[in-house]
């Protein structure tokens, strides 16, 4: 298949209704082949389409790295350097893909957490886009979801997200810190379950509508 009829079947699979069948789908095909057409769609404008492109990432670089981990970090490489000043762009899509495959695959969440999480650590790679903290903070969650020891001693840096203007940062930051017993979190979390305002959340194929409090409160 051309390059340009295998972007154009990812397309049709992120699109369609029955994504669940269509991630399946896409994991047929070689890593090598779809990488590519996935980092593209990590830019699209319409948010399903990108949010579905972390998904189907997540799952074709967590099955490389089952049988070729060197070329899943080359993968893993390539997602922080787009989030590298250096890089010239601005990551779009990055760091959501990097929660999801570290979520996935125990090797490279061990080898990696700590540098999704070093995006939100003010003395390390801190990211100062807006836009880009919340791709960032739902990064973390997911992996959080998925292996929360990982997480754990960093919940304290959630804190400033949590009291934020953004009702997008705070419910993505209390998606995670209510996970943890904490005493630095804590408060924080219990003030977020009376805040109504409202943000899209990917979960399970689709962007729905949730409340700050709901989402600190899915554990």
């Amino acid at each position: 298949m051309s390059g340009r009829r295998l972007k154009k079947k990812i397309f049709e699979i992120l699109s369609h209704n029955d994504f669940e069948k269509g991630i399946v789908n896409i994991s047929g095909f070689t890593a090598r082949a779809v990488v590519n057409p996935l980092f593209s769609f990590l830019y699209h404008r319409d948010e399903l389409v990108k949010w579905r492109a972390v998904a189907a990432m997540g799952l074709v670089v967590s099955n490389l790295a089952d049988h070729d981990m060197e070329s899943a970090r080359v993968v893993m490489r390539r997602l922080i350097w787009n989030l590298n000043d250096e890089s010239g762009g601005i990551g779009w899509g990055s760091p959501e893909a990097m929660g999801d495959i570290l979520a996935r695959h125990e090797g490279l969440a061990k080898e990696y957490h700590r540098i999704l999480i070093s995006y939100i650590a003010p003395e390390r790679n801190y990211i100062e886009h807006e836009l880009l903290q919340r791709g960032v903070l739902w990064g973390i969650g997911r992996l959080a979801h998925a292996r929360p020891h990982l997480v754990k001693d960093f919940s304290h840096l959630l804190c400033n997200y949590m009291e934020s203007i953004d009702p997008t940062l705070r419910g993505l930051a209390g998606w995670t810190a209510g996970l943890y017993d904490s005493e630095a979190t804590n408060l924080l979390v219990k003030r977020l379950e009376n805040d109504h305002a409202t943000l899209p959340f990917y979960i399970d194929g689709n962007v729905e509508e949730v409340t700050v409090a709901e989402l600190s409160c899915r554990h």
